[in-house]
């Protein structure tokens, strides 16, 4: 998992508890990274989860809960740094059917080793969308967060309904997204 989604979780961590709490966590997980982590480097997701569950026991919020909240955090961070992808977008749609055929292509070429989780869609009519999501680390509850995140940049509302399943070891999440 890239770095710059350790950087961005202890972003929201300090911004919502301070400091202390970064540090807390670090010193109680104790990653072998060490806590120090740079955007364009590498790090085991396990070390991601560990900074949650530490920061669940430490706050008592759920943490599918902390993901879902990390994904909306995440999303406004991500405007904020690739502004000219968002700004080229005209809706919340706009921006989903285009991450594995432009935002994840453009990653790619930034970070070759990147593994990214696969994203396809189905039009289900004008304001319906089918959102497929499949991936190795089963961060379904990220990908929620990132997709009402985004909803709010654009000022826009959407029900989102979820289906789940597990095929050979890999989660897959249906995400049924209708624009209100």
């Amino acid at each position: 998992m890239k770095g710059i989604i350790f950087t961005e979780f202890m972003g929201l961590v300090e911004q919502n508890w301070g400091m202390d709490m970064v540090d807390d966590l670090i010193e109680a997980v104790n990653p072998p990274s060490g806590g120090a982590y740079t955007s364009v480097a590498t790090y085991d997701s396990q070390e991601l989860m560990g900074y949650v569950k530490e920061l669940h026991s430490r706050t008592g919020i759920e943490v599918k809960k902390l993901v879902h909240t990390f994904g909306i955090f995440l999303a406004a961070s991500f405007v904020d740094k690739f502004p000219d992808f968002f700004s080229q977008s005209k809706s919340t749609f706009d921006v989903l059917k285009q991450v594995d055929n432009h935002i994840h292509v453009e990653v790619r070429k930034l970070y070759p080793d990147a593994e990214l989780p696969k994203f396809s869609y189905e039009e289900l009519g004008p304001n319906k969308l089918l959102l497929k999501y499949e991936s190795v680390r089963a961060l379904a509850d990220l990908a929620h967060g990132l997709i009402e995140g985004c909803a709010r940049q654009f000022g826009e509302s959407i029900d989102v309904r979820r289906e789940a399943s597990v095929v050979d070891g890999v989660a897959h999440e249906d995400f049924f997204l209708t624009l209100s």
